[in-house]
């Protein structure tokens, strides 16, 4: 039974709110400072009130950019980045899913070798095989494309893994009875097994597009066309221009932008995305 302490209420509701305060001050920060003009920021003193400047620089942003900076309007930028977050995010997935798939169903020589050379891969990040990832796509004439934006990152050892121990807890009562009546390997997979991993294939959705949306290292090494400038890469291509100071009401509308997406697939995918996180009995 749980005690009624009022006082351990009221000290744990008041860390939750420091805690959400922490984290939402400076978006706040930075949606006000997305408001103001060019020279709000010369003081040295931060605005605390929206300013009216709104309207005019998010469709300065959206429109043209930002000139000084080189960084294309932020529309094509956020469609790049929308589209390497999703290659990046279903390939995980799709690769992962077939390769727990077939390690913990299928019965061939060296199983448990593959799983842990897969599983070794954690240990070598894309900043680690930089140079040599770089070499392949650059042979492979894939620079400047959405193909090597995407495909270098798609394979995911941690995705693997999670599935692999999600299908060990499948009863093997329902292998017996989908083979009692006739099913193939793979109606199998989609009959069954699909709609179990609906949970965990949300909640990893939602981490690997994120994952890939905040991608800045690798599009920033193999993208010299503007036309396949990323969001993040424009972000900090404004905050670091050259003989003048940031326009930061800009970069600041530009940070207010690059936001929304992954946001608005936390809110739209929330409940499966917890509830992917936090079920334990399948």
């Amino acid at each position: 039974m749980v005690e009624n302490r009022p006082l351990l209420t009221f000290l744990s509701h008041l860390v939750l709110l420091l805690g959400v305060a922490t984290v939402a001050f400076p978006v706040y920060v930075a949606f006000i400072a997305s408001t103001q003009g060019p020279n709000s920021f010369m003081s040295g003193v931060i605005p605390m009130l929206p300013g009216p400047h709104m309207l005019e620089n998010y469709s300065a942003m959206l429109q043209s950019g930002v000139s000084t900076s080189g960084a294309p309007p932020l529309g094509p930028m956020m469609f790049n980045s929308l589209i390497m977050a999703l290659t990046i995010a279903i390939g995980k997935i799709v690769i992962s899913i077939l390769s727990a798939f077939a390690i913990v169903y299928f019965r061939f020589p060296f199983r448990t070798l593959a799983f842990w050379a897969i599983f070794v891969t954690l240990m070598l990040p894309v900043e680690v095989r930089i140079l040599p990832t770089f070499k392949v796509v650059a042979d492979l004439g894939l620079l400047n494309s959405y193909a090597g934006l995407s495909i270098p990152l798609i394979a995911s050892a941690t995705a693997t893994f999670l599935f692999r121990q999600f299908f060990l807890t499948v009863p093997d009562e329902l292998t017996e009875a989908s083979r009692v009546d006739g099913a193939t390997p793979m109606m199998f997979f989609r009959d069954i097994l699909l709609p179990l991993s609906r949970t965990n294939i949300a909640a990893l959705f939602v981490i690997l597009f994120i994952y890939g949306w905040n991608q800045y290292l690798w599009p920033l090494l193999i993208t010299t066309d503007p036309k396949y400038y990323t969001i993040v890469m424009g972000i900090k291509r404004m905050a670091d221009v050259a003989d003048s100071v940031p326009q930061w009401n800009l970069v600041m509308t530009a940070v207010v932008l690059a936001m929304l997406p992954p946001v608005l697939v936390v809110i739209f995918m929330q409940r499966l995305f917890v509830k992917g996180l936090v079920e334990t009995e399948k």
